[in-house]
């Protein structure tokens, strides 16, 4: 399928999942009747865990901002992320939203394709490296704006191409999210079927069947084409109808849902009210890197460029060794790709990625294998190792690095790992060998930020 017309799928795609946040909002608004303070004293009462009480707590804070009566107008930019093409942000930023609320209503919601929008930003910017060399794209654009794998920087960034693309409205926050929360709402509400199209829509096959029935499927069932998106309105319609329908128990596994989501960083934060900001920093919903950790660390960020939709056929797995010798700490990493796409078509082709690896500041990189011309470089209290990795079709590729990390980060050892918005349920195995040649091994699949105390 052409570049422009996957563009064009993802922007009617967007347009439903702005009508899913919608009918969140809505649900929120209704089941949300309480006061903010009432209904933190039940959740206190709760026999949960305290981590579980601090989300539930940010959940009502944020449903208060949002919902209060307090006749302030809030404006919000919500960035659409397609995960299938990952990014470092969370996947590639096709279109955005515009959306004003307003004593608890939504006044108004617009859709910008960043297609026709990024016409009206002005070259100055030239891009980062590598996309300037692989894309053949000299000047930098909204849609590569999360080129970072901090959303903060992101946030701040697709504002500064809004108002360079002339954009008027001033944001209170930014909202990100993937594409993961459509399949998500799909799991609470079952699988959904539409009356003239074939099959059904589950929270398997959901994004690659809409893909498919607007782009192929549509010309063998006879329906015009200026009639084939009809099928995204009419899908909307039905799950918005699902979501008044729910039980009490479903209501519930709704806001669970919801709260995995932020934990997963598929949908990130950002506020301007500091107060607010802070909430959700504490949550670990602002899709921040960890400036402040001191301990040994690993963030593992990929690009694709150019590989079109090949995230879909994309298995990762991480495989981490660390060796505490007393003078010279040894971190052994491996990175392994399979591509379990079978032949190039509309959607795939050899996967392309500009792979940078977060450790420790003061790290020492040793050697690389698939790991070529890697560069150097420092940013967020880290040090960095890229360098682009191609994996073929229908082959298997391991990265594999060596560095030493600072000598003073093995005493009372604890790992963290942050994930990469948009890439879930990803295999991960640490290995911790003390000097004494003792050997902890540590198995996960990661779907949140990790902490390892060994």
């Amino acid at each position: 399928m052409p570049k422009r017309q996957s563009a064009i799928f993802w922007f009617y795609f967007w347009m439903l999942s702005a009508i899913f946040l919608t009918g969140w909002f809505l649900y929120w608004n209704t089941f949300n009747q309480g006061t903010s303070a009432t209904i933190g004293k039940i959740i206190n009462l709760l026999p949960i865990e305290w981590e579980q009480k601090r989300e539930y707590q940010a959940l009502v804070k944020l449903g208060d901002y949002f919902l209060g009566k307090n006749k302030e107008e809030k404006t919000l930019l919500v960035l659409f992320q397609n995960n299938l093409e990952i990014r470092p942000g969370g996947g590639f930023l096709g279109a955005f939203s515009v959306i004003k609320i307003k004593n608890g209503n939504i006044v108004s919601m617009e859709m910008h394709d960043l297609s026709d929008f990024d016409t009206q930003i002005p070259n100055v910017i030239e891009s980062p490296y590598p996309i300037k060399e692989i894309m053949r794209t000299t000047f930098w654009k909204m849609r590569d704006s999360n080129f970072s794998p901090d959303f903060t920087v992101n946030a701040q960034k697709a504002q500064d191409f809004y108002y360079l693309g002339q954009g008027s409205q001033y944001f209170d926050g930014v909202i990100g999210i993937t594409a993961n929360t459509l399949t998500s709402m799909l799991k609470v509400t079952g699988p959904v079927s539409i009356e003239g199209y074939p099959g059904t829509y589950d929270s398997e096959n959901a994004i690659i069947a809409l893909e498919y029935q607007v782009e192929q499927a549509f010309d063998d069932q006879g329906i015009p084409r200026e009639k084939r998106k009809s099928v995204i309105n009419d899908l909307a319609k039905e799950i918005e109808k699902r979501i008044f329908l729910l039980s009490t128990y479903q209501k519930i596994e709704l806001a669970k849902i919801l709260i995995q989501n932020l934990k997963q960083k598929d949908i990130q934060l950002y506020f301007k009210d500091a107060a607010l900001q802070k909430i959700v920093e504490d949550a670990n919903w602002s899709g921040e890197v960890d400036q402040q950790w001191a301990s040994d660390y690993l963030m593992i960020i990929d690009a694709n460029l150019g590989a079109f939709k090949s995230d879909y056929y994309i298995k990762r797995s991480v495989d981490y060794t660390i060796t505490l010798l007393k003078n010279n700490p040894i971190a052994h990493l491996k990175i392994t790709y399979e591509h379990t796409a079978k032949q190039k078509d509309w959607m795939t082709r050899d996967y392309l990625t500009y792979l940078r690896i977060y450790v420790p500041d003061n790290s020492w990189f040793i050697s690389g294998s698939n790991f070529d011309n890697p560069q150097f470089g420092k940013e967020f209290n880290k040090k960095y190792f890229g360098a682009i990795v191609k994996v073929p079709i229908g082959t298997t590729k391991t990265v594999e690095i060596s560095y030493a990390i600072p000598e003073e980060l093995t005493q009372n050892y604890i790992l963290k790992i942050q994930k990469q918005a948009g890439i879930n349920n990803e295999p991960v195995n640490a290995h911790v060998i003390r000097e004494n040649g003792s050997k902890n091994d540590y198995s996960y699949i990661m779907n949140n930020d990790l902490i390892i105390k060994n």
